[in-house]
């Protein structure tokens, strides 16, 4: 197309939901990254659609809610028309209890649950005994409790990215390399547009966080995905497991993988009966993008007038997508800024 409605500047996940949105609302969209789809942070492994805690609710809270209730709805479309999984599956999770202040907490959170996720979802305290799933596939747990929601979904982040660049095309849209910025420009290039930012500015506006995850040879494809001693532990539908990832501020190689990882592995390992014999068949690193809040940045692109932003999902991105697609569409098609407070650029700009 010689000229597009909407053009988006990156192709990771952000800026492909906000491109496929506007799509289905009868924008036409060019996407613009040298790199191809899902070649930054989006390009992990893991994919843990994990929901905050159901307490102290806020409007990030609600906004990563109503998200993970769309999640379904969002990725059936993307495969119907794509004809490609993104892998995405809403299989619940569990949790160990590590002690009786965690189970008196826990308990409480279920019963804000009930209030807070609106029947949508349910935060459960079972005893692991009880679990009717394969019990070597439960985490070990002191307690002998465990936390299961089922609320929490999987993705498998670079499937999830050629998906949805697939069922752009599909519908007449561009995922291209280069070519010209018409129409409202939207800037989703994760961390060196956080880096242009804190260039131009006094403070620290965003940076890159290293993440290190890795895949193991086992299937369970059907079971809940694991958090247990602060490791995402995700089964995916191709027969094999992800697990991650490290948090690191200080890093000398954004994509080599050390020894973090190996404790990383070790903890999963330990945690996880099932786990303990599985054979590693992919390490991966990687930066995602992280604002000075810790909150996704959307809105007016605080440099360039007249033009937007969609950046910083740092751990919450493919949970955050459908909704950020949503509110990113609503502003550029119709001038509708339904944005928190929290996420404008000005929360970390």
């Amino acid at each position: 197309m010689a000229v597009a409605d909407v053009t988006v500047m990156g192709a990771g996940i952000f800026g492909l939901s906000v491109a496929w949105t506007c799509l289905l609302r009868g924008a036409s969209v060019r996407v613009i990254d040298p790199n191809g789809p899902g070649a930054g942070a989006s390009g992990g492994v893991v994919g843990a659609l994990a929901p905050h805690v159901p307490e102290n609710w806020n409007e990030k809270k609600a906004f990563q809610f109503d998200s993970l209730i769309m999640a379904e709805r969002f990725w059936a479309g993307v495969q119907e028309v794509s004809t490609l999984s993104p892998g995405y599956a809403r299989t619940g999770r569990l949790q160990p209890v590590p002690d009786d202040a965690a189970l008196d907490l826990a308990r409480a959170r279920a019963e804000s649950a009930r209030e807070l996720w609106q029947g949508h979802a349910e935060w459960q305290v079972i005893r692991a005994d009880d679990l009717a799933d394969d019990k070597d596939w439960a985490p070990v747990t002191p307690t002998g409790w465990l936390i299961r929601d089922t609320l929490t979904a999987r993705m498998h982040p670079r499937r999830a990215c050629a998906a949805l660049a697939a069922a752009i095309r599909a519908r007449g849209g561009e995922v291209v390399a280069d070519g010209p910025q018409t129409g409202a420009v939207v800037w989703a290039t994760g961390v060196a547009g956080l880096q242009e930012l804190t260039a131009r500015h006094t403070r620290t506006v965003g940076n890159g966080v290293k993440g290190q995850g890795a895949v193991l040879a086992h299937a369970a494809a059907d079971l809940p995905q694991l958090f247990a001693d602060a490791i995402h532990i995700v089964p995916h539908e191709d027969g094999t497991t992800a697990i991650g990832s490290t948090s690191e501020r200080d890093y000398d190689d954004p994509a080599s993988t050390d020894a973090q990882l190996d404790d990383v592995i070790a903890r999963a390992r330990a945690a996880v009966p099932a786990l303990r014999a599985a054979k590693v068949v992919e390490r991966w690193a990687g930066v995602r993008p992280r604002t000075r809040s810790r909150a996704p940045m959307l809105g007016a692109h605080p440099l360039y007038p007249g033009q937007f932003i969609a950046n910083g999902g740092f751990k919450i991105g493919f949970g955050m997508a459908p909704k950020v697609g949503q509110v990113m569409a609503d502003l550029l098609l119709d001038g509708v800024d339904g944005i928190p407070e929290a996420f404008r650029p000005e929360a970390s700009y």
